[in-house]
């Protein structure tokens, strides 16, 4: 599954981890996408939306999950 919103474009990104102690060691962030039916030019269609916009509501969510 693709790990990009389609909504925001929200893609995950590298960085390190930083022990205690101090050492470092390179990860990837990833944003939490899920597989949603959006309500969409008067269709569903499924799409790959982050849990942001699905809080903040920039999606209109099917009346088929309900």
């Amino acid at each position: 599954m693709s790990k990009v919103c389609d909504i925001c474009g929200k893609h995950a990104v590298a960085g390190r981890s930083i022990s205690h102690s101090h050492r470092t060691v390179n990860r990837t962030f990833k944003p939490n996408i899920q597989r949603v039916t959006v309500f969409e030019d008067g269709k569903a269609v499924k799409k790959n939306v982050c849990t942001r916009c699905l809080k903040s509501g920039k999606v209109a969510r099917s009346a088929e999950q309900a």
